[in-house]
């Protein structure tokens, strides 16, 4: 599949179509993921109305995957249809921003502190890769690139829980609380320091220092809402 990276609207071709979290997707799953990679990193900004052709065409793909895997999204909250023109990418107020934060932080930290103690480590270090191509992609500038990654990668160290539903609550999250900052650690030049937490995460896990790895993901998944609040601050 293809996609637009950061700067101008571009006609590159993007990444392959992402499966997230090992899980077995559908054509229109994969788009819908790649589509939501592309929201999640502000790529599709608020506000902004796309039609399903014209996506397609930015893409590189058929326009009905694209209407298909919209309607899905627009079950999720991330866009809303507007008659006869296509979709708008909807909005998410600071409070909301919040809100989902403190929900990510409760459920995220403690459960990959338990992984410390119970996830061997041949399925830990499977992750390493997504981890590698993270800090690749950070290296890259190529914002589309690290969310799908960096997805893959914390779904995938969740999963290691054996909780499904959790899982699911938590790419639920993500695709509702976007990470508006991306671009802000892009522009401070930290995200590749970022990106390098997971590793250093992984790391923790396999020595199993349970206070490191919880130092590690309290201090990673504040990263983007706190530059993101201090930018919109000034």
């Amino acid at each position: 599949m293809t996609a637009q990276r950061t700067g101008a609207p571009s006609t590159a071709a993007a990444p392959a179509l992402p499966s997230l979290g090992g899980r077995r997707s559908s054509y229109r799953e994969r788009v819908a993921d790649a589509l939501r990679a592309a929201l999640i990193a502000g790529e599709l900004r608020p506000g902004e109305v796309h039609s399903a052709p014209a996506l397609a065409a930015r893409f590189g793909v058929s326009a009905t995957p694209v209407r298909e895997a919209m309607l899905d999204l627009a079950k999720e909250g991330l866009v809303d249809t507007v008659p006869n023109k296509g979709f708008r990418v909807t909005a998410v107020s600071e409070k909301q921003l919040d809100e989902y934060n403190h929900i990510r932080a409760l459920i995220e930290i403690p459960t990959v502190v338990g992984l410390a103690a119970t996830a061997d480590t041949v399925s830990l270090e499977a992750l390493r890769p997504a981890a590698r191509e993270i800090v690749h992609a950070a290296v890259a500038g190529d914002l589309i690139a690290y969310v799908e990654a960096d997805t893959r990668f914390h779904l995938g160290l969740l999963a290691l829980a054996g909780n499904t539903h959790l899982v699911e609550v938590v790419r639920g999250l993500r695709g509702r609380s976007r990470l508006y900052g991306l671009t802000a650690l892009v522009e401070a030049g930290r995200l590749l320091a970022s990106a390098e937490e997971h590793l250093e995460l992984l790391d923790a896990l396999v020595a199993r220092d349970e206070a490191a790895v919880r130092e590690v993901m309290t201090r990673h998944l504040g990263h983007v809402r706190g530059l993101w609040a201090a930018r919109r601050d000034r």
